[in-house]
């Protein structure tokens, strides 16, 4: 059963709420964040993602994620790094076992076999050409003209598992260049609401595939330590705050509506990151819940 998760850069109704504050810094770190275990599986071990690429993507895009993916395990990385960030999963269910990503196959859809506007059904189609691995996770890209249920109105991507024995668990993020960058790709847009900061330079060049990270970071995580709906989770799970978006809009040290928070700068392009990875790629990874401390944990 498909589980959506929404990534709005900043929730309107928190919005208000910290605005009736006279410290907003001090109302974020007193919010309670307990996400709840109800004890099923995780995924832990070697966990194969297969990526399922629709619609048109440029050679440098795809890896630009691929990298990114890559960047999760990698053995020596420069910090900080993507591998610090994932480690955090670690910590899930006592921290007995971690989740090795490694890339699986990758299949490539740029006629569009289902046409540029996609239903769910369509994602957990296409999802399944990766396989029905209970060990692996079939991933979704979906190019910038293409168009998916609740896409830019109440998501920017989605995680979930299929029905029946051969239960497998997938994702889909989408690129929202053309279609809602303000709302999937914050903070390198300036957002649909709120405040209006100038947005920050995209660590590679390409504000909906720098999104597109963030947000492959975020049902990632959900993946692994919610990928079955009984992990865990805050809340109704038809709706649920998971690992990385019960932290949203938090990117760095004291990070308020409008601010990603406390960022390193590339001296050479301005573009703003927190994390390294593989083939001195920088990325931009979202904060995410740590079970040790119940803290949104960043790394700078």
């Amino acid at each position: 059963m498909a589980r959506n998760v929404t990534f709005a850069p900043l929730s309107a109704a928190f919005i208000l709420l910290l605005l009736t504050s006279s410290s907003t810094a001090a109302l974020v770190q007193q919010q309670p964040l307990v996400l709840k275990y109800h004890n099923g599986d995780l995924l832990k071990g070697t966990v194969t993602v297969n990526l399922i690429w629709y619609g048109t993507f440029t050679p440098i895009q795809r890896s630009i994620l691929v990298d990114f993916l890559q960047s999760l395990n990698a053995p020596a990385p420069p910090t900080p790094s993507v591998a610090s960030w994932w480690k955090t999963t670690e910590k899930y269910k006592g921290g007995a076992a971690s989740s090795t990503v490694v890339v699986g196959r990758q299949f490539l859809d740029e006629k569009y076999s289902l046409g540029k506007s996609l239903k769910s059904s369509h994602i957990i189609y296409l999802a399944a050409k990766g396989g029905h691995s209970g060990g692996a996770v079939n991933v979704v890209l979906t190019a910038k003209d293409v168009s998916v249920d609740g896409f830019c109105m109440s998501r920017c991507g989605s995680h979930g598992s299929s029905r029946g024995p051969a239960r497998f668990a997938y994702a889909w993020v989408g690129n929202s260049e053309s279609q809602c960058p303000g709302y999937c790709a914050w903070p390198f847009h300036q957002p649909v609401y709120g405040p209006q900061a100038p947005p920050l330079v995209a660590p590679n060049g390409d504000v909906g595939v720098d999104g597109m990270v963030i947000n492959l970071a975020t049902v990632l995580a959900g993946v692994v330590t919610n990928p079955f709906n009984k992990g865990y989770f805050q809340g109704p799970a038809e709706a649920p705050l998971e690992a990385v978006t019960a932290c949203r809009g938090v990117f760095g040290s004291g990070a308020y509506p409008g601010y990603a928070g406390k960022l390193l700068t590339d001296k050479t392009t301005g573009a703003s990151y927190n994390a390294q990875g593989v083939n001195g790629r920088k990325y931009l990874v979202p904060a995410m819940w740590d079970p040790q401390t119940s803290q949104c944990s960043t790394l700078v």
